[in-house]
């Protein structure tokens, strides 16, 4: 590998993306991390597309703060095969959901989703979300 800008590691790729993703669950702000953590949210952005690396010092933090443990940002990362990491390897899916996430409507229907407390009404969001998306299959 002979180029004069270096590829991210698929790994750092990853682990930024769960930080986008986790950070976008929250509705918390590049900024509001970076202040947590007393850096620029420029280090966040580099951090979030894999073009700098999170030391683990740093990466502890960002869990603190993101209320999620360590490993969250390791779930499913290229390279794990089936059984590691707390079950089956599922890349195609994962990446959809992440994407889905990622996406306007998917933040939105994310964010409100958990904010339903009663697990009789969460039911029947889904129940209705998978009526719908039948329908349209049909």
């Amino acid at each position: 590998m002979l180029e004069n800008k270096k590829k991210p590691n698929p790994i750092d790729i990853h682990v930024g993306s769960r930080i986008r993703l986790r950070r976008n669950m929250l509705g918390m702000s590049q900024e509001k991390l970076g202040e947590s953590l007393g850096i620029t949210f420029q280090q966040i952005q580099k951090y979030e597309k894999g073009t700098n690396r999170v030391g683990a010092s740093r990466l502890q933090a960002i869990a603190s703060i993101l209320s999620v443990p360590v490993a969250f940002f390791f779930e499913d990362a290229p390279g794990h095969e089936a059984g590691q990491a707390g079950g089956l390897a599922e890349d195609s899916s994962t990446n959809y959901v992440v994407d889905f996430l990622n996406s306007p409507e998917g933040l939105q229907l994310n964010r409100a989703f958990v904010r339903i407390n009663d697990p009789k009404v969460r039911r029947k969001v889904v129940d209705l979300v998978k009526a719908l998306a039948t329908d349209d299959d049909e």
